[in-house]
């Protein structure tokens, strides 16, 4: 199984991927290590990415949960999957790909965001909450509220998951 943990920049989405990975012994990847420079470079500048920029990104976490799947190893990756189409494109690399998104108010994001050194700055947090599409209807994915501490997150991912008591 490849989890993909959601949500827009400043959610919790590295935490909880890293420490559900260490938690369960699985593969870790983190997705924003995945963006062309090119984007990166926009980011910093205070532009928003395009479904265009996103397009190669997306290959490449594709591609990421692709050879997990073939591999037949398990794995998380964090990943805004910002767009339902976007968690379409990642469910197209196998049947064992589920989605945990992390919702967060939008108070509580900027105050993180404005917290935090990195490449995507609060001022492009709007544009993040635009392009948002919840995931609704989505059976694949599990919706955690992200006020709560990581501790109390990850044990509600993995009771949700299926893995209550640690390998």
């Amino acid at each position: 199984m490849v989890i993909v943990v959601m949500g827009v920049s400043g959610s919790g989405k590295s935490s909880l991927a890293m420490a559900l990975a260490e938690t369960e012994g699985w593969d870790f990847q983190e997705g924003d290590e995945l963006h062309p420079p090119a984007n990166i470079d926009k980011m910093r500048a205070g532009s928003a990415l395009t479904d265009a920029d996103r397009e190669p990104w997306l290959d490449r976490v594709a591609d990421w949960i692709g050879d997990k799947l073939r591999q037949q190893r398990d794995g998380v990756i964090s990943c805004s999957a910002l767009r339902r189409r976007y968690r379409e494109r990642l469910r197209q690399t196998g049947s064992n790909v589920r989605f945990v998104y992390i919702r967060v108010p939008r108070d509580e994001l900027l105050r993180r965001l404005q917290q935090r050194d990195h490449f995507m700055p609060a001022a492009l947090l709007d544009s993040q909450l635009h392009t948002l599409e919840e995931p609704v209807d989505e059976c694949d994915v599990l919706t955690v509220p992200g006020e709560a501490g990581l501790e109390e997150i990850l044990g509600t991912c993995r009771t949700l998951l299926g893995r209550a008591t640690p390998r």
